[in-house]
């Protein structure tokens, strides 16, 4: 190996070691992805919530709107010719909705580009470092002189996350009816109330929350104090939020998803005459899973 290659790769360690080291597990990666198709669907305005429903120019924005937010995150410098500057090297960072499919313009070639791509529907995303040399890349080109990645080149990408998991979207994975159900229940407050119904045992993301009152003060619609807490406390359905402690402990303690910052799960409830595995103590009594035709009403206490 001579020593301007051994360059070359000590460079691309230098990246890999920098980002795992800021983000070893691929949560904040995962966070961006989730933050950056909420940010477009701009479901609170709009109620959109697939990739379906964009227009083709909002789609290609996707790529421009992952790299801002990323550099947001990680904090990443500019670089002087290509976008970031991470551990002191040159990164292009490239998205694509298709794997394999980023486009790599004429000032990537020979440096290190950060490819991305994730799928809303899977709830999957991977992103991983190659270095773009002219051996690594088509010999074709597009009009703007952009090439993709050779057969040989994909196999040259050193993955930093492959196939990894991000907080899915709600609406995608239930089914159509239970969708169109949720958006025609009336009131905003209504359709939150049958939003919780209906996503039982899952995890609810505000955005989601957002999407569907298409109110202002949208997570008013969740709260004990008027909101869907209230509301659906008679059928015996709790709803835990990430943002407090005691809340997750409980979703935990329930063998329930745990919910995360700005998150929900819901789940109908029983009384039980003693705590252990699956249960958990809210208010003055202990507490089951329980299926919606053996489930109590819950006293709005449990969430003090």
């Amino acid at each position: 190996m001579t020593g301007s290659a051994h360059l070359l790769d000590s460079a691309l360690e230098l990246v890999l070691e920098s980002l795992l080291a800021a983000d070893g597990t691929g949560e904040r990666f995962a966070r961006v992805i989730r933050e950056t198709y909420d940010q477009l669907y701009d479901g609170g305005r709009t109620g959109r919530y697939r990739w379906d429903q964009l227009f083709k120019t909002e789609k290609t924005h996707f790529g421009t709107l992952v790299e801002i937010n990323l550099q947001r995150e990680f904090g990443f410098d500019d670089g002087l010719k290509l976008d970031y500057r991470i551990a002191g090297q040159e990164v292009d960072a490239k998205y694509s909705q298709d794997l394999w499919k980023w486009m790599l313009p004429p000032e990537a070639v020979g440096g290190l580009c950060l490819v991305m791509t994730a799928d809303d529907r899977t709830s999957k995303f991977s992103a991983g470092i190659v270095r773009a040399d002219p051996i690594r890349l088509s010999l074709g080109s597009n009009r703007d002189a952009k090439r993709t990645l050779s057969l040989s080149g994909r196999s040259d990408v050193v993955w930093l996350f492959r196939d990894a998991p991000f907080s899915p979207n709600i609406l995608l994975g239930l089914e159509p009816t239970e969708v169109a159900a949720i958006f025609s229940a009336g009131s905003g407050q209504r359709r939150v109330n049958e939003l919780f119904r209906r996503a039982v045992g899952r995890r609810v993301t505000r955005s989601t929350v957002e999407t569907v009152a298409q109110q202002r003060d949208p997570m008013k619609r969740v709260r004990a104090n008027g909101g869907a807490r209230q509301h659906l406390a008679a059928e015996g359905i709790a709803i835990f939020g990430g943002d407090y402690r005691s809340q997750r402990d409980a979703a935990e303690s329930l063998g329930l998803p745990v919910p995360r910052d700005s998150e929900f799960v819901s789940s109908y409830l029983r009384r039980t005459t003693h705590g252990g595995r699956g249960s958990c103590r809210l208010g003055d009594d202990w507490w089951t899973l329980a299926a919606p035709d053996a489930s109590e009403a819950l006293p709005l206490s449990i969430y003090r």
